[in-house]
């Protein structure tokens, strides 16, 4: 019995460290600063995937089977379909094109709101979002590029990098201009709070609908698993279809230095951010559409937005880009 007690004490250390990994990763669900923080790093040993903190991510894609038991109705199908464009759109224009690049300025409150819109693709908060996405154009297609499909293979590029403990924390010394606002630090520190918020209204909207319009054919359930993780899932695959796909397919009509492609049917469903190999030639610019029949939906928006008032500046392409291009 001695003897058997002896050798059993080893292991003590190891059970205990696991479980304190998981109790951190599990914390930082709700609170991605918790315990302490996490540094950026490039320490390659971090590039397998967090486990615990896959979870909320592989739930959301279980929710989807939700349909076998809630089943279907066109109000359902019509809040998927809208809240997938308007994210798409929320993602695009001030997640990407505002906060990664600050193609356009607007006031403070206005800002905030982006922010919190941005927040509802469920794709952590915009300080991360953004100081990820100016490392990889930094290192787009390089060994440091976290989601080179060149270096890492198609499917960590697609939707495995950001599962990894290395891409976890948000770096600050990438957005020297955004991380003096103490709102987008609570929104980037909290980032599950708007997409519970989302699935709650979602919930809630269904609920609604079934009291006061049962003819509808639409539940709290119902509505949760189209509005929610149906268009969650379909903006997250289609977003991530740009650091996949449009580094593999398309057209080159720039020379960047990386594998970036243009890709109409990629603008088409990511409302513009196809024209890629565009973007990575000239990122500034609010526009990645950089000719008339490149359909850029977001370029849209942003310019009806700024007949407005809202936002202002929005910096175009300018006069000597279309001369560098082969075609």
């Amino acid at each position: 019995m001695k003897i058997r007690s002896e050798q059993s004490r080893p292991a003590a250390p190891a059970q205990m460290s696991l479980l304190a990994t998981w109790t951190t990763s599990l914390r930082r669900w709700f609170d991605t600063q918790g315990a302490h923080g996490q540094q950026a790093t490039d320490d390659a040993a971090n590039d397998g995937v967090d486990w615990p903190r896959a979870v909320p991510f592989i739930l959301i894609h279980a929710g989807c089977l939700g349909v076998l038991w809630v089943g279907v109705s066109p109000a359902a199908v019509a809040a998927a379909l809208s809240m997938y464009v308007l994210r798409m759109f929320f993602l695009t224009a001030f997640y990407h094109r505002y906060f990664s690049h600050r193609a356009f300025r607007t006031s403070r409150a206005a800002q905030l709101v982006f922010a919190v819109l941005g927040a509802t693709c469920v794709q952590r908060g915009p300080l991360w979002w953004a100081a990820h996405h100016r490392s990889h154009h930094v290192h787009a297609d390089t060994p440091a590029d976290l989601h080179s499909p060149r270096s890492r293979g198609f499917g960590h590029s697609h939707a495995g990098w950001f599962l990894t403990r290395r891409a976890f924390a948000t770096n600050w010394d990438r957005i020297p201009d955004l991380r003096g606002y103490a709102e987008l630090r609570w929104l980037d520190r909290y980032d599950i709070a708007v997409p519970l918020a989302l699935l709650v209204s979602m919930y809630s909207a269904g609920a609604v609908l079934q009291r006061l319009a049962p003819s509808w054919g639409t539940s709290g359930m119902q509505m949760a698993v189209w509005g929610f993780c149906i268009s969650t899932v379909a903006v997250y695959h289609a977003t991530f279809c740009i650091n996949s796909l449009a580094h593999r397919y398309g057209r080159i009509r720039f020379q960047t230095g990386d594998d970036s492609r243009n890709n109409l049917w990629l603008a088409l469903l990511t409302l513009g951010e196809g024209w890629h190999n565009n973007h990575h030639f000239y990122p500034g610019s609010a526009r990645q559409g950089f000719r008339a029949r490149e359909v850029d939906l977001t370029w849209y928006g942003l310019w009806l937005l700024s007949r407005t008032g809202l936002i202002w500046d929005l910096k175009p392409v300018p006069a000597w880009v279309p001369g560098k291009a082969k075609d």
